[in-house]
């Protein structure tokens, strides 16, 4: 994939790859390096997630212009990335066109989310962001733990996992785990 798309900018008349990178660190360490005009960063990299290199290259260089190509199509994947600091969010498998469009339009210091991306995020309910401890136990929850499980490997009472069970329910908008499990995937609050 990387190639491909490496390809498609170096054909580009005014674009050149300065660099690639196969994980977070190692996209940080050269960003620092190269300090690219833009950058375009999956989520799903091997040692750790690409909204927190978002995030450590942002913070590090607020200036930075970063695109998201990834597979992830969730709202909640989408909010993520572009409060993490992305200008631009592209599904992996679209158009060479829209990837251009998309590398031209960051670089002049706009936003770029296509139709579908836009409208995923617009769809995003309000009051429907988990916290932190949520997000934990909707994991475990996908991981198929019991209450009594949950409890145990976060150090917290039963009634407690309970609590934020029932929050989780309210907060998506379903009636049972198992709905929360299937809703927090298609809204990329769990990932397989």
């Amino acid at each position: 994939m990387r190639v491909g798309i490496a390809a498609i900018i170096n054909a580009q008349p005014d674009m050149k790859v300065v660099a690639q990178a196969g994980n977070a660190a190692e996209a940080i360490r050269m960003f620092a390096e190269t300090q690219p005009d833009l950058t375009m960063m999956d989520l799903r990299l091997p040692d750790r997630s690409g909204v927190e290199a978002i995030r450590e290259i942002r913070t590090r260089f607020p200036k930075a212009r970063i695109i998201v190509l990834t597979t992830y199509e969730g709202d909640e994947d989408i909010h993520q990335a572009l409060e993490a600091g992305a200008r631009g969010y592209l599904i992996k498998g679209m158009p060479h066109d829209a990837l251009v469009k998309a590398l031209y339009r960051v670089h002049a210091g706009h936003r770029f989310l296509p139709q579908h991306v836009a409208e995923a995020l617009s769809a995003r309910m309000p009051g429907s962001h988990l916290s932190q401890r949520e997000q934990e136990v909707l994991q475990l929850l996908f991981a198929g733990k019991s209450n009594a499980e949950i409890a145990d490997m976060l150090s917290i009472k039963e009634a407690t996992v309970k609590s934020h069970v029932s929050m989780i329910l309210m907060r998506m908008n379903v009636s049972d785990r198992t709905q929360a499990v299937v809703e927090g995937l298609k809204r990329g609050l769990v990932h397989l």
